[in-house]
């Protein structure tokens, strides 16, 4: 292949969008590698930011937090929203660089500030719990709500739970409910798990045991655990018989909706 050549396939894939890049790698990654190395090298940041996520998770090449932060904040500083909540990510989590909730505050705000669902999310975990920022739950409540509002499942969710606990906004039991539910179709165990007790609490059972057997499904040990727990003792048949069907899950691996931070499912 001739210079020529290099530079038009290197051009043509840093524009590539984020899920094609993705896409191509998950068909060959170690192959696909030194050609997303090239474009990051060029300046492209979709490149940018796939390269970064292929050094944190060791894929195609060896894991390296540190490189992996370096290039997410090269695209971060070209207005990549998805690079500055990866960066975000980074320091809040200690990945590559010494944890730092306020850098990574700011690092989400400005992805957040720019429609990012994820940072907002993420932002609103930090005010919720006053990492980085001071604590103040009604900016959390808010976040959660404009992630939610552009449908993202776990954000949903913690809408809810904030309307049930009346974190940063008014108790408000209808509301809970209707946010559960929304982030239980939308394919998130916690929110299948939160809609299911709501259901057996009203009585609804059967529908109880369709959501707490999907949330067992999606969700980690810990909280197929909890299911098991209560099928075990509870006085419906129904979800008593739920309870081999949970136990032979514990234990397998889960990827539940929206895991990755990085790119929309």
């Amino acid at each position: 292949m001739g210079a020529m050549d290099i530079t038009s396939l290197t051009r043509c894939l840093g524009h590539m969008s984020v899920p094609q890049l993705k896409g191509l790698l998950h068909r060959d990654t170690r192959a696909a590698a030194p050609w997303i190395r090239q474009c990051a090298y060029e300046g492209f940041a979709y490149a940018q930011l796939c390269l970064g996520a292929m050094l944190l998770e060791g894929e195609g090449m060896a894991r390296d937090p540190r490189a992996a932060l370096g290039w997410f904040q090269k695209a971060a500083g070209q207005g990549d929203l998805d690079a500055l909540n990866m960066a975000g990510r980074c320091f809040e989590n200690g990945w590559g660089v010494t944890r730092d909730h306020a850098a990574a505050a700011d690092l989400y705000r400005r992805a957040a500030d720019g429609g990012h669902a994820w940072a907002q999310y993420n932002l609103g975990h930090l005010y919720l719990n006053g990492l980085g920022v001071e604590q103040d739950l009604v900016q959390a409540f808010a976040y959660y709500l404009r992630a939610a509002l552009a449908s993202h499942a776990r954000a949903m969710n913690l809408v809810g739970r904030c309307h049930e606990q009346g974190w940063g906004t008014a108790q408000d039991p209808l509301q809970a409910r209707i946010w559960y539910r929304r982030s239980a179709e939308q394919g998130y165990f916690r929110g299948q798990y939160n809609w299911a007790t709501i259901l057996l609490d009203e009585g609804e059972v059967d529908r109880a045991v369709f959501w707490f057997e999907r949330a067992a499904q999606a969700g980690s040990d810990a909280v197929r655990r909890t299911i098991l727990a209560a099928a075990r003792e509870s006085q419906h048949a129904p979800l008593r018989a739920l309870a081999g069907r949970i136990q032979a899950l514990i234990g397998q691996t889960h990827r539940c909706a929206g895991a990755d931070r990085l790119v929309p499912a």
